[in-house]
Parts: structure tokens; C-alpha cells; sequence
């Protein structure tokens, strides 16, 4: 494999509007839409020429959200502040900041919508 492995998520979600509130809150960005026919889409700022995975909000009928087994790290300059804010923006802290060692730091929050998400900083 001669790049990284993930090209691109999607988060799903039962309330957008929520969702959407959540995430820009948090991390502090605008989300954008992306039209499709089939499942609505937000995509979360991203860069062609960046490092890194793009990806979205998603609502697709008979996709839950919630409970599933697939974490995605969002990178920060210190996760302990985005965490701080996931629970100032409807949801909830699950583990606080913590050393990964030489790799950095992660703290786990859970969105609006039940899903866990992974906070990252090398600080």
C-alpha cells in the first residue's frame, strides 16, 4: 500500500440539523453540502492537496447511527479542548484526554447522535 489506507467516512446521523450543530461546534468549522439523490450529505472542510481522510455527515434511510464498531480520529491542537466542547455542544465525554505515548494524545467523545468519536493532538 503505497498511501494511507482511509480515503474517506461517513458519519451517520438521525437528526442533521443536530448532528450538523454538533460538529461545527465542536470543531469549530462549517460543514457543506454535498448533493446526492439517495443520502444527504455534509461534508466536514477539507483540502484535495491535504494530508489526511475527507469526509460527512450521512442520512440514509435504514442506516442507523449509533453503537457501531468503526472509530474516526479527528486531529486537533489539543484534544482536551475540543472534548471540553463536544459536551457543551449536546454530547458526551467518554474517556478524558490521554497519552498515546510518542504517537500523542486522544480523548473519545460521544456526538448527539450516540456516536463515538476519537479527538487527536500531538500535545
Amino acid at each position: 500500500m503505497k498511501s494511507n489506507p482511509v480515503v474517506w467516512f461517513e458519519i451517520y446521523v438521525q437528526d442533521m440539523e443536530r448532528a450538523k450543530t454538533f460538529y461545527e461546534g465542536v470543531l469549530q468549522g462549517k460543514l457543506e453540502r454535498i448533493p446526492s439523490p439517495d443520502i444527504e450529505l455534509w461534508a466536514f472542510p477539507m483540502s484535495e492537496e491535504g494530508y489526511g481522510a475527507a469526509g460527512a455527515l450521512a442520512k440514509m434511510e435504514g442506516c442507523p447511527s449509533g453503537g457501531s464498531s468503526t472509530l474516526v480520529y479527528f486531529k486537533c491542537e489539543d484534544c482536551a479542548v475540543e472534548a471540553a466542547r463536544a459536551a457543551e455542544h449536546g454530547g458526551r465525554l467518554f474517556k478524558e484526554k490521554m497519552s498515546i505515548g510518542k504517537y500523542g494524545f486522544i480523548a473519545l467523545v460521544l456526538d448527539t447522535e450516540g456516536n463515538m468519536i476519537g479527538l487527536h493532538s500531538m500535545q
